[in-house]
């Protein structure tokens, strides 16, 4: 016969100073664990966001990254004609050469000194197969002039890059013509510029970083990919874009494995808390014990009831540590990439995957910090309770 579970509930309201206790231990290492997911998917989605299922980078054999690629322009003539490639409404192929490299020079401040921007030059045609970018303000570069479009991250933080502003680097100053929004992607850090003006202020116009190519569909995907690789006129190797952007979340490893380490130390105070809490209540509620045996509750029965109890305890510790980390839903923080050596903007996500983890780890704390309790309640014998009392 199983103990009911208003029982458990009414003995946490009558020991209300105690059950605060418990729930807010386990609530703050809740909260930090959430926090930790929470910056890793944001950290995923952006990249996730980033890459088109069709798209394929080319880039040099070895290369990890397009800033240390080097694609050819005459390279680049012959492959935008390989059989697979998508076109578009003009029948033109959906390719386009493109240079990656970096500036640090926007900022005014302390703030900004050090921090690495992805400057990319691109066509007209790079632009349009980034389908997921759009302008919030402002208009596109034209092409032949020494013009810039930022991302809305960018120009959020650097206030010397808003638009209508000048801003220096490579030989001279160029013109803010633009804002973007790339949603959840890495466009929203970066900055767009002509291919041939940034070629030629960085003196680069034939030795380019990567090429990215549109598949026809899925099927001739993998063929297209196949061809270029196979071609001996080419030392490249390919991979799809959403693949190159998902190698990039190395960058939350360091911050993965420092959270949930401060977790695990936490979650142990935690589970100490909460078992000291249930060895407490074992001996408040000797008599309880003895009555429930004497009213023919089995070991079994009052193990489990005192388990439930604690797990009641955590899983209030854990919806309230979720409750503690969703303001930080939305919030925008940066990281250095070890990928690229610049830095991406992201915003923490507290999805429904996440909280769950977070309840779920506060059900676990429960189960470690309630089962010896629980075990010592059950081994009582009906008379050593009565006589406790």
């Amino acid at each position: 016969m199983a103990i009911p579970i208003s029982y458990n509930v009414r003995n946490l309201v009558v020991r209300k100073t105690t059950t605060v206790l418990t729930v807010g231990g386990i609530a703050l290492t809740v909260a930090v664990l959430v926090a930790v997911l929470a910056l890793v998917e944001g950290l995923r989605s952006a990249f996730e966001a980033s890459g088109r299922p069709l798209n394929v980078l080319v880039m040099r054999k070895g290369s990890t990254a397009e800033l240390m690629s080097v694609v050819t322009r005459s390279d680049f003539q012959v492959m935008k004609f390989k059989p697979g490639i998508a076109t578009n409404r003009n029948n033109q192929p959906m390719a386009s050469l493109e240079m990656v490299t970096m500036i640090n020079n926007l900022g005014n401040g302390k703030a900004a000194e050090g921090m690495n921007i992805n400057l990319r030059g691109l066509t007209p045609i790079g632009i349009e197969m980034r389908d997921q970018v759009h302008l919030i303000s402002g208009r596109f570069f034209e092409p032949g002039k020494r013009e810039i479009i930022v991302g809305k991250n960018i120009a959020a933080r650097y206030p010397k890059a808003s638009l209508g502003s000048r801003v220096r680097f490579g030989r001279g100053q160029w013109d803010v013509v633009g804002v973007m929004d790339g949603g959840r992607s890495s466009a929203s850090s970066e900055i767009y510029a002509d291919l041939n003006q940034i070629s030629a202020d960085y003196s680069r116009t034939e030795y380019l970083s990567a090429a990215l190519i549109r598949a026809s569909d899925p099927v001739a995907m993998q063929a297209l990919r196949n061809n270029l690789e196979g071609d001996p006129r080419f030392n490249i190797s390919t991979q799809s874009e959403r693949e190159y952007y998902e190698s990039q979340m190395v960058s939350a490893t360091p911050v993965r494995f420092m959270g949930l380490l401060v977790c695990v130390i936490m979650a142990v105070g935690s589970s100490f808390a909460a078992m000291n809490t249930m060895y407490a209540a074992v001996a408040r509620r000797s008599a309880d014990i003895g009555m429930l045996r004497v009213l023919g509750f089995s070991r079994a029965g009052i193990l489990t009831s005192f388990l439930v109890e604690s797990v009641i305890l955590s899983v209030m510790g854990g919806a309230v540590g979720c409750l503690l980390a969703l303001p930080l839903n939305n919030f925008q923080t940066r990281i250095g990439s070890f990928v690229t050596f610049s830095e991406i903007s992201f915003s923490l996500r507290m999805t429904p995957e996440v909280m769950a983890a977070g309840v779920g780890f506060g059900m676990l704390m429960g189960v470690l910090g309630g089962f010896f309790p629980a075990r010592s309640a059950a081994k009582k014998e009906i008379l050593a309770a009565f006589r406790a009392v």
